[in-house]
C-alpha cells in the first residue's frame, strides 16, 4: 500500500516537468511567427506569417500521425521498467528508433509527392503556397531528428524520467530563437532562415537527449538489433501502435472538421470558436502533464504486476484531474470575458462569448477523463480500448452536428459529446482491467 504523500510526490514529480515541456511546444511556432511578422517587405507584398502557418500545418499533419512513436514507446518501456527487464528496455528504444528513422527516410524520399498533395488540398486564397513550400522543402530535412526525438522522449517518460524531455524542449526553443535572430534579422534570410533555424534546433535537441542517454545508460545495456527486431515483438509493437495511429486519425478528423465547419458560419463565429479551442488547448497542456505521468506510473505498476499500486495511481490521478477540471471550469464561468480579452481586443468577439459560456465551462469537466485515460491505457498498452472509444465518440460528433441542422451550437454539442464519450467509454471499457485486474 503506497503512502498518499509518496504517491502524490511521484505523480507531481513526473507531471510538473511534463507540463513545462508541453507549454514550450507551441513556443516554436509562436517564435517563428513573431520573427517573420517583423520582416520588412521592402515593397514586396509577401505574407510570411501566412506562409509559416501553412508550412507548419503541413508538418503538423505529417508528424501528428506518427505520435505513436512516443506514446507506444512510453507504455512498453514503463512496463519493462516495472518488470526490471533491462534487455526489453533497450530493445523497445532500438525498435522505436529503427521505425522512426525508417519513416523519416521515406518522408525525405517522397517529399515532392507530399508537397504536391498539400498544394492540391490546401486552398491558396492568400497566395502563400509558394513561400510555404520553400519553407517546407528546407524544414523537411529535420524529419530524422523529429521522429528520433519522439522515440527517445517516449523512452525517457517510460523510464520515469520527465526532466530530460523538459531540458530538451527548453534547449530546442532557445536554439531556435537564437538562430531565428541570426538568420532572419542578421542575414536577412527571411523564410529560409526560419526553416534553417528550426532544423538546427531540432538536431540540437536530438543531440542533447542522445548525449544524456549515452552518459546515463550506455554501459547498462546490451544492444542487439536482432533481438530488438524479432518478429513477435515487432508484431505486438505495430498492433498497439496501429490502434494509437487510428485514434490519432480520429482526433485529426474531429479537430480539422471543427475548424472547417466553424468557417461556414458568419463572423465572428470562426474567431470565437478558435479562441475557445485555444483555451481548450491550454487546458490540455496541463491534463497531458498528468496523462504522461499516468503512462509512466501505470505502465510501471502494470509491468510489475502490482495491481494495488496501479489502482492507487489511477484513483489519485483522477482526484488531481477532477480538482483541476473544476478549477478551470470555475475560471471560465466567472472570468471568460476577461480571459478572452487577453487574446483579442475585438469587442464583437468578446461579446460573442456570452452565447458559448456553457460549452466553455463544460469542456474541462467532460474532457479531463479522456486525457487521463489516454495516459492510463497507453501505460498499460491497452490501445484497443482507446481505439474503440474514439471510434464511437467521433461518430457521435459528426452525427449530432449533421442531425441538428449544422448550427454552431450543434457543433459545440457534438464536440462535448465527443469528449464525454471518450471519457465515459474508456472508463467503462477499462474498469475490469484496472479495478479487477485481468
Amino acid at each position: 500500500m503506497l503512502n498518499k504523500n509518496t504517491l502524490n510526490y511521484q505523480i507531481l514529480r513526473l507531471t510538473i516537468p511534463n507540463i513545462i515541456t508541453n507549454i514550450t511546444i507551441p513556443l516554436l511556432g509562436m517564435v517563428d511567427t513573431a520573427i517573420v511578422g517583423h520582416i520588412a517587405n521592402n515593397g514586396v507584398e509577401n505574407d510570411y506569417i501566412g506562409a509559416v502557418a501553412v508550412g507548419s500545418m503541413i508538418f503538423n499533419f505529417l508528424y501528428w500521425g506518427f505520435g505513436f512513436l512516443r506514446m507506444g514507446t512510453s507504455g512498453f518501456t514503463a512496463q519493462a521498467y516495472g518488470a526490471k527487464n533491462d534487455n526489453e528496455q533497450i530493445d523497445i528504444l532500438t525498435r522505436a528508433l529503427t521505425i522512426g528513422l525508417s519513416v523519416a527516410l521515406l518522408i525525405l524520399t517522397f517529399q515532392m509527392p507530399i508537397a504536391r498533395l498539400a498544394e492540391s488540398v490546401i486552398e491558396d486564397k492568400n497566395n502563400v503556397m509558394s513561400l510555404a513550400l520553400e519553407y517546407f522543402f528546407i524544414r523537411i530535412w529535420a524529419a530524422p531528428a523529429v521522429l528520433g526525438m519522439y522515440a527517445l522522449k517516449g523512452w525517457f517518460i517510460g523510464m520515469q524520467d520527465s526532466k530530460t524531455p523538459m531540458y530538451t524542449a527548453i534547449v530546442i526553443n532557445v536554439v531556435n530563437i537564437v538562430f531565428d535572430l541570426i538568420f532572419v534579422m542578421g542575414f536577412s534570410m527571411t523564410i529560409k532562415g526560419v526553416a534553417l533555424a528550426t532544423i538546427i534546433s531540432q538536431y540540437s535537441g536530438l543531440a542533447l537527449i542522445s548525449i544524456i542517454f549515452l552518459v546515463r545508460h550506455r554501459r547498462k545495456y546490451n544492444i542487439s538489433l536482432k533481438r530488438a527486431l524479432h518478429w513477435d515483438k515487432m508484431r505486438l509493437f505495430f498492433k498497439v501502435n496501429g490502434d494509437i495511429f487510428l485514434r490519432t486519425i480520429c482526433i485529426i478528423a474531429v479537430t480539422t472538421y471543427f475548424t472547417i465547419a466553424s468557417s461556414t458560419h458568419p463572423y465572428p463565429t470562426l474567431a470565437i470558436n478558435t479562441l475557445i479551442m485555444q483555451l481548450f488547448s491550454l487546458f490540455s497542456y496541463f491534463m497531458d502533464g498528468f496523462a504522461y505521468a499516468c503512462e509512466s506510473l501505470c505502465g510501471k505498476y502494470y509491468g510489475a504486476n502490482d495491481s494495488i499500486g496501479l489502482k492507487q495511481v489511477v484513483k489519485r490521478v483522477i482526484l488531481w484531474g477532477t480538482a483541476l477540471a473544476v478549477l478551470c471550469s470555475l475560471l471560465y464561468a466567472f472570468f471568460s470575458k476577461e480571459i478572452i480579452s487577453i487574446l483579442t481586443d475585438k469587442p464583437e468577439v468578446i461579446a460573442a462569448i456570452d452565447n458559448y459560456i456553457l460549452w466553455l465551462v463544460l469542456i474541462p469537466i467532460t474532457g479531463f477523463l479522456a486525457f487521463l485515460y489516454d495516459g492510463i491505457l497507453i501505460g498499460m498498452t491497452k490501445s484497443k480500448i482507446m481505439r474503440d472509444a474514439i471510434f464511437v465518440s467521433t461518430a457521435m460528433f459528426f452525427a449530432s452536428y449533421f442531425l441538428l441542422n449544422q448550427t454552431n451550437n450543434a457543433l459545440w454539442l457534438g464536440f462535448i459529446l465527443y469528449l464525454s464519450g471518450r471519457s465515459v467509454l474508456m472508463f467503462v471499457f477499462s474498469y475490469k482491467k484496472i479495478f479487477r485486474l485481468e
